[in-house]
């Protein structure tokens, strides 16, 4: 328990370190621009060639881009916190001397805590740190579960950025999360399984990839009531592993991602080491109901050789809010549906097959 205490305190500093970021009431320069830049290449699809941030004046350059298009990308970015003005350049306007791409100052190549991921997270991922909240209806289980209650805590809060040569950029970042699952149809509402999970991360940008090399602990705990209750075997299951995954965009819409991890050091000291993870995402380029809500589509792949190889499935489908209100942030409305064995620690050789319909909030 000591050790799931002191991640646990590490998750929540990270959260507030990253939180204290997106709210700052007054943001400077740099970050209006680092956030002008993640909005038009997570949420657009865009490039720009110039960007420049100066009083709160925002100033940048999209190639092949008509005046129709210049006009309402300019009505897109002004609804951005505590910009003052956007003003989009024209294919043969000079910028501003020191204008520069991603957001930094010109005399410094580096950010401390910037906004936004170079790498985007894994929607469909059961295992990805983020905030949650769902309502899970078990098809099967192997252990008697029917309606459970699923929520998670967490982020991937970025440290350290870097602009490299042309386009490449890198950061240092943390994962951090706990996943907890609850048992609806018991009286007192009885905790499942917990799993606490940290480790920091290398992410790499290069135009339309982005990689992760991440390095990180997790660690399993059952709830005492379910204990009481069941005549459960515990396990102690721990261990450190490394992952590393590479990401494409060919399209504005689509995502591709693939790669695999290894447990470096794990008890029981009988697991398998090797696994494999490969996903798509799709956005519908056209969002409704007056540009509030944006379909979205996920799908994640993963085998492990523990399971010997079989494959588990997770799929979302569902709505983005997208709001000024919002600051960036992502927020999701899926339907989720598992086959495969269970990403819940405790229970990693059982399979399971679950409806789920939930909120989902990336900062």
């Amino acid at each position: 328990m000591k050790r799931a205490s002191a991640i646990g305190v590490v998750l929540v500093l990270a959260v507030l370190l990253r939180a204290t970021g997106a709210a700052a009431d007054d943001p400077d320069d740099a970050y209006l621009a680092g956030y002008a830049a993640a909005v038009l290449e997570r949420e657009l699809g865009l490039e720009a060639d110039t960007l420049q941030v100066e009083d709160g004046v925002l100033i940048l350059r999209v190639p092949d881009l008509d005046d129709t298009e210049r006009a309402r990308l300019a009505e897109t970015l002004a609804t951005i916190p505590s910009l003052r003005r956007v003003r989009i350049l024209g294919p043969d306007e000079q910028p501003p001397p020191g204008a520069n791409l991603a957001g930094g100052p010109t005399e410094s190549s580096w950010q401390l805590v910037p906004p936004g991921d170079l790498f985007d997270p894994l929607l469909a991922d059961p295992r990805w740190p983020h905030f949650s909240a769902t309502y899970q209806r078990y098809v099967r289980s192997g252990d008697e579960l029917g309606n459970v209650a699923a929520v998670s805590f967490g982020d991937v809060i970025p440290l350290v950025r870097h602009r490299g040569p042309g386009e490449t950029r890198w950061e240092l970042a943390l994962h951090a999360a706990v996943f907890s699952i609850f048992d609806i149809d018991a009286d007192s509402f009885d905790l499942i399984n917990s799993d606490f999970m940290v480790g920091p991360a290398l992410n790499v940008r290069h135009g339309p990839l982005s990689g992760m090399l991440r390095l990180y602990h997790q660690s399993s705990h059952l709830g005492d009531e379910f204990l009481l209750r069941r005549d459960t075997d515990r396990i102690n299951l721990s261990y450190e592993a490394a992952d590393a995954l590479l990401s494409w965009r060919p399209a504005a819409w689509l995502r591709l991602y693939g790669g695999g991890g290894m447990l470096l050091r794990r008890e029981p000291a009988d697991l398998e080491r090797a696994s494999l993870q490969a996903g798509a995402e799709i956005e519908s380029p056209r969002a409704w109901a007056g540009g509030l809500l944006r379909p979205v589509f996920a799908l994640d792949v993963q085998s492990r050789q523990e399971n010997d190889w079989d494959l588990d499935l997770s799929a979302r489908l569902g709505v983005q809010v997208e709001s000024p209100h919002l600051a960036g942030r992502r927020l999701q409305i899926l339907l989720d549906y598992f086959q495969g064995r269970s990403p819940n620690g405790q229970f990693f050789d059982r399979e399971i097959e679950y409806w789920a319909l939930g909120a989902h909030l990336h900062f």
